[in-house]
């Protein structure tokens, strides 16, 4: 099963760069995955945050794959423990789906029109989470379920 991982913008900040650089790494030992940044809007140019949504939002559904499920990263969202997270990552795995796509959104959050092409909302927890950390927090969360899957006694 192949992992995607969709992102609105670019990481700027070096140690948000650096922990994902590290996790993405570690990863690929156990899924294939690609990342893919989408744009991020110009908010100097002018506009809203409900038009700059939007257009994120365009942007992140037209990266998706096909076929495969949708997962947004969003805080109202399920919550899972480490555990419970990389069972449903393997259920997916051990049903043959083709691929998941994990989507984040940017500073101000997702679109609905984007929670309503997920198949799951996942949150991270109940703490709000700057775009870029959620992003790394994410790519751990995978690497962690990748070695709890395998066996492996990184999670502890």
């Amino acid at each position: 099963m192949k992992l995607s991982i969709i992102a609105v913008g670019r990481l700027k900040m070096s140690f948000t760069q650096a922990g994902c650089d590290e996790y993405l790494n570690r990863l690929r030992r156990h899924f294939p995955y690609t990342l893919k940044e989408v744009k991020e809007p110009n908010r100097r140019s002018g506009g809203t945050v409900d038009r700059w949504r939007q257009q994120e939002a365009d942007a992140l559904i037209q990266a998706l794959p096909s076929p495969g499920l949708v997962v947004a990263l969003d805080e109202g969202g399920q919550t899972w423990d480490s555990e419970g997270f990389a069972r449903w990552l393997g259920d997916r795995r051990d049903e043959g789906t083709p691929e998941v796509a994990f989507l984040v959104g940017g500073p101000d959050g997702l679109h609905p029109s984007v929670r309503k092409r997920a198949d799951k909302i996942w949150s991270l927890g109940r703490v709000t989470l700057p775009h870029e950390l959620a992003r790394l927090v994410l790519v751990e969360q995978l690497y962690r379920a990748g070695m709890i899957l395998s066996g492996a006694p990184y999670h502890r």
